[in-house]
């Protein structure tokens, strides 16, 4: 839990919670800071997304505060949002939600905790250890969670205002948000795929894990890396006018190709931490992306076989809002 716990000497910290709700509805939390910001330095961000996305019901608000405080041993922790609200950690990683907004309210408890892998509790593995411009640690990709949500303005279904909800909990930490990024996220029972990398220091660099009840297939640096645009082991084909991503990486023995695509209408925008503030409107995200996964292996000498596929649908993908708009008007 060490990971997920605040690092105040950060340049900025990002808490992402996204919670599958009983009608299919997905909500968006992130609670973050740049402490030293001139500009738009603390942000609690809400995004309601239900099945018919031309409703989405969204709040970014720009706070005073957000306080960071140990409360506990074992890296027990609350983030404070004076008037707002808080989210809290448990030295048992049980997390606590309660925040009550003229426009919304949120209460939720987490009954479980599910760790990134058996062997690894960060996707970083040694490298969260490393001075590097950004980490990325995953505390759950799906933890049980009670659930209590009204928003007056908006339809909620019975089933999302009380009830259980699934809930992925994550963070970013470092100096600077990346200048290209793609993260995709998605879980149905014991099955589930995440990613997260983009462009930074001059190379593309990317975390990722696929689970099953057989499969546990983890790659990270240096196999899915490229240096100069050039790698032996992974290849990166994004495409932003039809908003489609595909990614191949191998090791020696084990290879898993990911390919995601989403409806253009389907993604709303979110701010990013930078180093002068918060950038309004910089990410693009959509809950209702398909995503096909393949693993491969082979014998050291070997052709590639095609041994797994899963398909997960409505689920999430993220991207930068810029890099699309940049490349439809390069186009132009």
């Amino acid at each position: 839990m060490e990971h997920f716990a605040p690092h105040n000497s950060s340049v900025f910290e990002g808490y992402y919670s996204k919670f599958t709700l009983p009608s299919g509805a997905s909500l968006a939390l992130i609670i973050c800071s740049v402490p030293k910001a001139t500009k738009r330095p603390h942000m609690v961000s809400f995004t309601y997304v239900p099945k018919d996305v031309s409703k989405i019901f969204q709040r970014e608000l720009w706070v005073e505060n957000i306080e960071r405080v140990p409360t506990g041993p074992d890296n027990a922790f609350e983030l404070r949002v004076p008037g707002l609200g808080y989210m809290k950690c448990a030295p048992d990683s049980t997390t606590e939600y309660k925040l009550d907004h003229e426009d919304f309210s949120l209460e939720g408890i987490t009954t479980n905790r599910i760790p990134w892998s058996e062997t690894r509790d960060t996707p970083e593995g040694n490298l969260v250890y490393l001075p590097i411009p950004l980490h990325w640690h995953v505390q759950s990709p799906g933890s049980e969670c009670k659930l209590s949500l009204k928003i007056p303005s908006a339809d909620v279904p019975a089933a999302d205002a009380e009830g259980k909800a699934m809930v992925h909990q994550e963070k970013n930490w470092a100096q600077s948000f990346p200048s290209a990024h793609i993260w995709i996220q998605a879980r149905e029972g014991a099955r589930g795929f995440c990613l997260a990398g983009g462009q930074i220091l001059g190379m593309e660099a990317y975390l990722l894990a696929y689970r099953s009840e057989k499969w546990n297939v983890d790659f990270r640096p240096p196999f899915a890396l490229k240096a100069l645009g050039i790698s032996p082991f992974m290849s990166v084909m994004p495409n932003w006018d039809n908003r489609s991503f595909e990614l191949s990486v191998q090791s020696f023995r084990t290879k898993i190709v990911a390919r995601a695509k989403a409806p253009a209408g389907t993604f709303f925008s979110l701010s990013s931490p930078f180093p002068e503030g918060h950038r309004e409107n910089y990410l693009g995200q959509s809950f209702q992306a398909t995503l096909d996964v393949e693993v491969y292996e082979s014998g050291w000498f070997g052709p590639w076989n095609l041994v797994h596929k899963d398909r997960f649908e409505g689920q999430h993908w993220s991207l930068e809002e810029s890099t699309i708009r940049n490349a439809v008007l390069t186009r132009r």
